[in-house]
């Protein structure tokens, strides 16, 4: 399951102009619409893991007298990796785009009011939280493409009559073994999401922002063959 940053669905404030904390906030709430694609790829991505996972588990249940059920079945497989592929790269163009427009509030944080001492340390520590938070979504990237990767080796690996049983109790648990690390990653990524969006609330608070919130649930899973 992945986190997603939290929405404020209103913001009411007094305020004329554009002061520094106002500005923070709509970079903020940017960075959560710019994340949209991300939370729209969470739910596809655990039903095409749910196809695959199904389809695995026919082709493993079958015996070499099926061989031509084999092959169809993994490339049908093969497919649909392709099709998580391209899940995960529309997710981390999104990821991209938010963290470039997050970006934006780090300069903004010194010209933060005098008498808003704790908000400027919030600010602070969100950006060192985000930061932190892209880092991790950055490993948790490379470690499913290269999980995706062995899933397409797999599913080629089962097209070959002449596969043996070690060979792909071998394939099998380097794929094993990278969705552990996917996992862990994901955990990881989980952790930090959730510490911003704590800051992210006393931020607003500290800045004394009148906001209301709105709870994002999409999730997404992770695979084991």
């Amino acid at each position: 399951m992945l986190v997603v940053l939290l929405a404020v669905a209103a913001f009411l404030s007094a305020c004329t102009g554009q002061s520094a904390e106002e500005q923070i906030y709509e970079h903020l709430e940017k960075a959560v619409t710019l994340e949209d694609a991300f939370r729209e790829q969470q739910q596809p991505m655990v039903d095409l893991e749910t196809e695959e996972q199904q389809l695995y588990e026919e082709i493993i249940n079958l015996n070499m007298d099926q061989f031509d059920q084999i092959q169809e079945k993994s490339k049908q497989a093969a497919s649909i990796v392709e099709e998580r592929r391209e899940k995960l790269e529309l997710e981390k163009e999104s990821i991209d785009a938010a963290k470039e427009e997050f970006d934006k509030v780090e300069p903004l944080i010194e010209d933060i009011d005098e008498e808003h001492a704790e908000a400027k340390e919030k600010a602070e520590q969100l950006v060192e939280t985000m930061n932190a938070r892209y880092d991790s979504y950055q490993n948790l990237y490379t470690a499913y493409d290269e999980a995706l990767t062995l899933d397409a080796k797999l599913y080629e690996m089962m097209q070959n009559e002449d596969l043996t049983e070690e060979q792909l109790q071998e394939q099998i648990d380097k794929v094993n073994q990278k969705y552990n690390e996917v996992i862990e990653h994901n955990e990881t990524f989980n952790e930090h999401t959730e510490e911003y969006n704590t800051l992210k609330k006393e931020l607003y608070e500290a800045m004394e922002l009148d906001v209301t919130y709105e709870e994002q649930s999409e999730s997404s899973a992770s695979e084991e063959e």
